[in-house]
């Protein structure tokens, strides 16, 4: 089931897109675009929680989501 709104999928692709000489976006591809981001936050979430674990914590911090950056 999808979490993260359509709307601000869709206002980061018009913003930018404006440069580029596109003037629509379809919703499927705003839809795509949703389904592939929560993948990868889903990935990068599960990631974040095993450098916490290794690191002894129960709580995941910003520099653990910032680690995972490095493996990308």
């Amino acid at each position: 089931m999808a979490e993260i709104p359509l709307a601000p999928v869709e206002r980061i692709m018009r913003r930018v897109s404006m440069g580029e000489g596109v003037d629509r976006i379809s919703e499927a591809a705003v839809v795509e675009l949703r389904d592939r981001l929560e993948r990868i936050a889903e990935k990068i979430a599960r990631r974040a929680a095993i450098y916490a674990k290794h690191a002894g914590r129960k709580t995941i911090h910003p520099e653990d989501v910032k680690l995972v950056e490095l493996d990308f």
